[in-house]
């Protein structure tokens, strides 16, 4: 992993880590689709004594998968399970929380630290010894209150709690060391890595990054936020493997997976995009382009989608007709490169002008600039690497301080919807983090249905938080932790609130990450013990234990309760 190595792919048994023969046939079916590396969930002593069997059958059935086990809560769990496994991840967040305080002191904030050495250095020790290599998990919704206390739950918290933990690995002269900054909110995910990176370089510090969207859901949702997530890292030249977490079996993350990288790489060596970096725009910080208002378009306008189906149930905001494109019964004319110019006079509310990065002259820049016409741009790409060209159109833009709304149009020719889902995600979304386009075209030669390229349209607003159509939904891929049927209760939920727009759900397998990982949910469905569940109001906790046969129909009623229903 790491340095010239391709970008590696893994995946998480939901097994118990107690059953050996089962786990060992999960993780024989995750290596026959791709996976690299296993994770097992070692949540006791027993559990971290077990991976020395699984370990030991995987090898007598000749699978020499490296296995990694993941610990929260207890390091004795860890140094006994660095003895068995190619890997430990362990939680910053809870690997050590020994002051239960809201408000630390200075010196409670060191005396902590100093605990965290005191529990980190011996399994430091043990994984030197055994030459395991150890990774630094940060997740989003689990920062130690100490963490919480001075930053917040913000990107910055998370890049400290990891840098803590980074500071005496190298301290210990210890750099067998993956990281990970893990959210289930994308923007959270994407500006937390790229700040730790800008860390890192400043520390002359260069560790491989895992990365991953956490409770990314499942089908189309979950593939759309892991591509959005993932893709836009990898776009950047940012990471050494990846798992996309999926509210499936575990064998089904690797193919996305698989379908993701091979996508990005298909960029390299592509031919070189001239173009100057725009100083104001900071990867780290979310900024939407500054764009005037054209009708519904730009400005202070949520992003709009261009399709070309108005028949159907996810409709877009303009309909295309070759040389235009329709909304509530008006036309507007679609102009080609070359089309227009200063003498140019229409009397439309809009008029689209396709464009790519070729076609930005410095006449072209300054007719934006100056122009009065409702000039809304279809910005599109031929290019190897169209994220790269695409960002190079932005940023000329800026350079020019030119205000002219853009939509993000994209053309592809696939007959699978998953394969639609993972590129387009990719590409869109990569742009939207961004803070750029005010509109998405998507377009698909391909047997794949308008109503499902239109879904998947709206997907990618909704991964990116810039436009919201629907229930979202903050569902774990289930471990060996997991306390109830997990997906089969995500079925039953979706099929009761999927018209709850905009409500946010989160749907966790068990109190470990629960809580924490569904931080920005409206609602909560947590696994309490086997068979019983927890509801929660945004992280309070509402009601305890209830049988897993009651929890569904008890959570409507919370929901109908806290007038947060509509039929």
């Amino acid at each position: 992993m790491g340095g010239s190595c391709p970008v590696r792919l893994q995946s998480m048994t939901n097994t118990s880590t107690l059953n050996a023969e089962a786990c060992v046939a999960q993780s024989l079916r995750i290596v026959e689709t791709g996976g690299e590396y296993v994770r097992l969930t070692a949540q006791g002593i027993r559990e971290a004594e077990n991976l020395q069997i699984i370990h030991k059958k995987l090898r007598e059935k000749e699978c020499n998968v490296p296995l990694i086990a993941d610990i929260h809560f207890n390091p004795k769990v860890a140094e006994i399970a660095a003895h068995y496994v190619e890997k430990i991840r362990i939680n910053p967040g809870n690997f050590v929380n020994s002051i239960k305080t809201i408000d630390y002191t200075e010196k409670e904030y060191e005396q902590e630290l100093a605990e965290i050495r005191k529990k980190l250095v011996p399994l430091l020790d043990i994984c030197k010894k055994n030459k395991t290599a150890l990774r630094i998990g940060v997740n989003h919704g689990s920062l130690s209150q100490r963490i919480l206390n001075r930053y917040g739950d913000t990107p910055e918290g998370m890049v400290a709690s990891c840098m803590e933990f980074l500071h005496i690995c190298k301290e210990e002269k210890f750099d067998n060391v993956v990281v990970s900054m893990k959210a289930s909110n994308v923007l959270i995910m994407v500006q937390s890595v790229r700040l730790l990176v800008a860390k890192m370089n400043e520390e002359n510090m260069h560790y491989p990054l895992h990365l991953g969207v956490t409770e990314a859901g499942d089908s189309e949702d979950g593939r759309i936020k892991s591509a959005v997530g993932i893709g836009a890292l990898l776009a950047d030249g940012i990471g050494d493997t990846i798992r996309v977490s999926l509210s499936e079996t575990p064998e089904n993350e690797i193919p996305v997976a698989k379908k993701l990288r091979d996508y990005i790489v298909e960029r390299e060596n592509h031919k070189p995009i001239m173009a100057s970096e725009n100083p104001l725009v900071l990867p780290c910080k979310y900024e939407r382009r500054n764009t005037k208002p054209v009708k519904n378009i730009g400005g202070e306008h949520v992003p709009v989608v261009i399709g070309e189906n108005h028949k159907i149930n996810t409709k877009p905001d303009y309909i295309f007709f070759n040389k235009s494109l329709e909304a509530n019964g008006k036309s507007f004319p679609i102009f080609a490169a070359h089309e227009i110019s200063s003498s140019t006079t229409v009397s439309e509310e809009i008029i689209f002008w396709r464009l790519s990065f070729s076609d930005l002259t410095v006449g072209k820049l300054a007719f934006l600039a100056e122009t009065k016409l409702p000039v809304v741009i279809l910005l599109e790409s031929h290019h190897q690497n169209p994220v790269g060209e695409f960002r190079a159109f932005f940023h000329t833009l800026l350079n020019a301080n030119c205000t002219t709304p853009v939509v993000i149009c994209r053309k592809y020719a696939e007959n699978n919807s998953e394969d639609l889902q993972i590129k387009a995600a990719a590409d869109i979304g990569s742009l939207l983090i961004d803070g750029f386009g005010d509109g998405v075209f998507l377009q698909n030669q391909g047997d794949i249905s308008d109503e499902t390229i239109n879904s998947i349209a709206f997907s990618i607003l909704q991964s990116a938080r810039v436009r919201i159509t629907k229930t979202e939904y903050i569902s774990c891929p289930g471990c060996g932790r997991t306390l109830f049927d997990l997906q089969g209760t995500i079925a039953k939920i979706k099929n009761r609130t999927n018209h709850l727009k905009g409500l946010k759900i989160g749907i966790m397998g068990c109190i470990v990450n629960g809580p924490g990982e569904m931080a920005d949910a409206d609602y909560g469905y947590v696994g309490a013990a086997k068979g019983k569940i927890s509801l929660y109001k945004k992280q309070i906790c509402i009601e305890k234990n209830i049988d897993a046969g009651d929890a569904v129909e008890k959570l409507i009623e919370l929901i109908k309760k806290n007038n947060d229903w509509r039929n």
